[in-house]
């Protein structure tokens, strides 16, 4: 007997086995995805990890439903290296298996109900609830059980369909969809026939009295004539899309030429991320400190595996980086970047772009299913265009065959850490383990690390590469301390902001110089508060408070996302006497529209970015100066590089300070100096205004 032992995508700490036939068990490989029979009724895509004969003690093996894969999607590395993960982090294998492919990856059967074809049916014995199923049936072959929850507005339509399944009215089937499509462009070029000069003729002939025809065919002609000469002849096919639109026509009149086989059409696949495979020709030339800081971590990868490079921000660390990527594509090695936001990946794939072309790949979140199955399987094939993959911590779990290099940009970001759901790893220290497999090394960058990895290098177990001067000789900022205390006695407050902030923001604006705000909370205000009986809004499921968004005149969890509208009296004393405690980047931009009117204000916090260039809309629109000042959350203090900002306003630093976390110090230390580094990153020194009720405090003080 043949066996095969599987990891479920389901939060499950075991491995299964199922029986395979003689034929299947010389076929299936390790890392194969098959999709298996699991529960009553459910169909799931499992993974071989292991090919065996020892027949299962407790249970009798199922046989497996299909093999889904003609070749591995997943290495064994890939494999030991979840396996540590469930292991360190102390969660099910299943989770981490469920977390690492792309959904598109991970089929699952949905439930497809039916009516039996025999038999007669009473209708007068049917319930209200079955006989709308029944009736719906009438109407359509098959229904799934959404549909039935959407007929019946009810959320649990189970005991319904059992009663009608007791009746024999009802069928249930299991049915498996792909749900990753390749991208086919279409495309259409001129039959063969009409290629000769009486071809021709003969066609501006059968056109003579369709006018509109003969216009689509003499605009394909045009277009032909631009386009390079095919190397074996003949003409190039255009895709439909460029000829309608070029034609001013509609796609009816291209079938019609179809129709009559004046063209012929096809379909080609296409990647759904392209970019172009255009390169600079100039050389990347690195300063004296950042080339002695490049040749010290070459030295360091001599010996030791990971190396932390400690830089002060705009000390150049992506040109470092730039260069020892070169040094690894020469060799055909993989090389992974993560990155701690999906923001910073925008800025930096135009970078990594201008050097590398096509080589460089991205994979996050804000990419469709779609497209980042199309990255795996690039990683999978070695493909060379995705020899540099960027991303967030998910792209660590790609099938990388043969890793050189791991980058890990601000590596004491906590986004690092996957909170929710399960597995909760750090993908700093996971990177770390998988380079260790690969045999690769670990490039660590930032300009406040964490205090391990600071340690780590102190003791001896990282390589530590240090600069400490500006790329370029520019200054460090100048810091201002602004004592909040003082300023609301003497009465110099304009909402949130100090007489000092407004004359800083006046004098740079006045300058044609770009401002950054900082605040570390989105939304309008934190907390809504009843004066009369002192209730706040809770949320129903996290009990936590509701933040209120005021252009949306709603209440919102940010933890679940459930929102309700701004109520106008309390929910507990029905008074109307409601006010907003504390203040976020709403507040903040809503201020500023009042004390700068003719200013340009954008906003950058997880409100404005959502979508899939939300992030690039904002960037670029701050790059080329149509904002003038920008207000945002953490999202603004990393790695971002923008030459004409010369001043950076902290709104409140004891909001960090104070953070219930035993981390807040060197948190609120991280991101000012980090938020910080965002001015003067040019020839003129820039200036940073912070404001706080503590300016002692110590933290501050090393700020």
């Amino acid at each position: 007997m043949y066996f095969v032992e599987v990891i479920l995508p389901l939060s499950l700490a075991k491995t299964f086995t199922y029986s395979v036939s003689e034929a299947e068990y010389n076929y299936i490989k390790i890392g194969m995805r098959l999709a298996v029979p699991f529960g009553k009724s459910k169909i799931y895509t499992a993974l071989v990890i292991d090919i065996h004969q020892n027949k299962p003690t407790l249970y009798e093996a199922k046989e497996i439903h299909q093999i889904l894969d003609e070749k591995p999607i997943v290495n064994e590395i890939q494999i030991a290296h979840w396996q540590w993960i469930a292991s360190y982090y102390m969660c099910a294998i299943g989770d981490v298996y469920r977390c690492a492919l792309p959904s598109a990856l991970l089929l699952e059967s949905e439930t497809i109900i039916s009516q039996k074809q025999e038999g007669f049916v009473e209708e007068s014995l049917l319930t209200d609830d079955e006989f709308l199923i029944y009736q719906a049936l009438q109407q359509q072959s098959s229904l799934k059980v959404q549909d039935i929850i959407n007929i019946l507005n009810k959320k649990n339509v189970f005991p319904v369909i059992q009663k009608l399944m007791d009746k024999n009215i009802l069928v249930l089937q299991e049915e498996m969809l792909e749900t990753y499509t390749p991208k086919l462009i279409r495309y259409v070029k001129l039959h063969s026939k009409y290629e000769s000069n009486e071809g021709l003729s003969e066609l501006l002939e059968i056109l003579k009295n369709a006018n509109k025809q003969k216009e689509i065919v003499l605009t394909y002609f045009q277009l032909s004539a631009t386009e390079p000469v095919r190397p074996f002849g003949g003409k190039k096919p255009i895709t439909v899309k460029k000829l309608i639109e070029s034609a001013k026509s509609t796609s009816t009149i291209v079938k019609t030429l179809i129709d009559k086989e004046i063209f012929e059409e096809y379909y080609i696949q296409v990647d759904r991320v392209n970019f172009s495979g255009e390169t600079k020709e100039e050389l990347l030339q690195l300063s004296e400190a950042q080339q002695k800081a490049f040749e010290e971590i070459k030295q360091s990868f001599i010996q030791k595996e990971v190396c932390l490079l400690h830089g002060v921000t705009a000390s150049g660390k992506t040109e470092i980086y730039i260069k020892l990527i070169e040094e690894y594509i020469k060799e055909e090695k993989q090389i992974l970047y993560l990155l701690p936001e999906i923001a910073l990946t925008t800025q930096l794939v135009g970078r990594l772009r201008d050097y590398f072309g096509n080589k460089v790949a991205v994979f996050h979140s804000k990419y469709s299913n779609n497209e980042r199955v199309e990255v795996w399987q690039q990683v999978l094939e070695h493909s060379s265009k995705a020899q540099i993959v960027i991303g967030a911590r998910s792209a660590l779990f790609l099938p990388f065959s043969d890793l050189g290099l791991v980058i890990v940009d601000e590596e004491h970001e906590q986004t690092f850490k996957q909170v929710d759901p399960s597995p909760r790893y750090h993908a700093r220290d996971a990177s770390i383990v998988l380079a260790n497999s690969h045999k690769a090394k670990v490039l660590l960058g930032s300009a406040t690390p964490s205090i391990e990895s600071y340690f780590n290098a102190q003791s001896g177990k990282y390589g530590l590469v240090e600069i400490f001067a500006r790329y370029g000789n520019v200054k460090m900022p100048k810091i201002e301390l602004v004592d909040l205390k003082d300023k609301y006695f003497r009465k110099q407050m304009s909402g949130h902001f100090s007489d000092t902030l407004i004359a800083e923001i006046t004098t740079a604006l006045s300058l044609g110089e770009q401002v950054i705000l900082f605040q570390n909370r989105r939304g309008y205000s934190p907390i809504i508060e009843c004066l009369t009986c002192g209730h706040v809004p809770q949320c129903p499921q996290c009990d936590v408070s509701l933040t209120y968004h005021k252009y949306k005149n709603q209440l919102r969890c940010h933890y679940c996302g459930y929102s309700m509208a701004k109520p106008t009296n309390c929910h507990a004393c029905t008074s109307v006497h409601l006010t907003t405690k504390g203040f976020g980047t709403e507040q903040i931009q809503q201020e500023l529209l009042e004390l700068f009117p003719n200013t340009k204000i954008g906003r950058m916090d997880q409100d404005t970015t959502r979508g899939k260039f939300g992030f690039e809309r904002i960037i670029d629109s701050f790059k080329n100066r149509e904002i003038e000042i920008l207000v945002g959350t953490q999202m603004l203090a990393k790695g971002l590089d923008f030459d004409n900002v010369s001043l950076v306003g902290i709104m409140n630093a004891d909001n960090m300070l104070y953070h219930p976390d035993f981390r807040a110090f060197e948190r609120s230390y991280q991101m000012m100096t980090q938020v910080s580094g965002r001015s003067g990153r040019s020839e003129k020194q820039g200036k940073v205004i912070i404001q706080t009720y503590n300016p002692e405090h110590n933290t501050i003080q090393q700020v």
